[in-house]
Formats: C-alpha cells, sequence, structure tokens
C-alpha cells in the first residue's frame, strides 16, 4: 500500500485541485509564521489568526479527502 506522502507527490503532478490547495495551504502557513513573530497583536488580527487557522485546517482536510480518494481508485482498479 502507498503511503500517503507518495500519494501526495502523485496528486501534486497530476491533480490540479490538489496543487492549488496545497499552495494555498503553504501560503496560508508561512503568513501564520510571520503572524506568530510578532509580540502582540491587534484584536482584529488575531481574528485573522483564527480564520487563517481554520482555512489551513479545510485545507488540510481537503487534501486528505483527495488523498483517501486516490487510494480508494486504486484499491477498487487492483481487485478487478
Amino acid at each position: 500500500m502507498m503511503t500517503d506522502e507518495r500519494i501526495a507527490e502523485l496528486l501534486r503532478a497530476s491533480n490540479v485541485e490538489f496543487r492549488k490547495t496545497e499552495d494555498e495551504h503553504h501560503r496560508l502557513d508561512a503568513e501564520l509564521a510571520g503572524m506568530h513573530k510578532r509580540h502582540v497583536l491587534t484584536p482584529q488580527e488575531e481574528v485573522q489568526v483564527k480564520q487563517m487557522h481554520k482555512e489551513k485546517l479545510a485545507m488540510k482536510d481537503t487534501m486528505a479527502k483527495l488523498i483517501r480518494a486516490y487510494r480508494e481508485r486504486q484499491t477498487q482498479s487492483a481487485t478487478r
């Protein structure tokens, strides 16, 4: 059975949705890292950080869903 990382590599090369979602996930990760370096955040920035965390989690869920779907397709084609 392929690992999630191996499937992610294959999806990066073949699936535009996966690639865009992963790129956006990395962009948010970098933006959050910059926000966390600040010693003090305004209340508006704190709300923004929470929203970015939620968006990042939703993107991770989307990538996991695409990996599961790929694995299921591979399993189904192997059993035929």
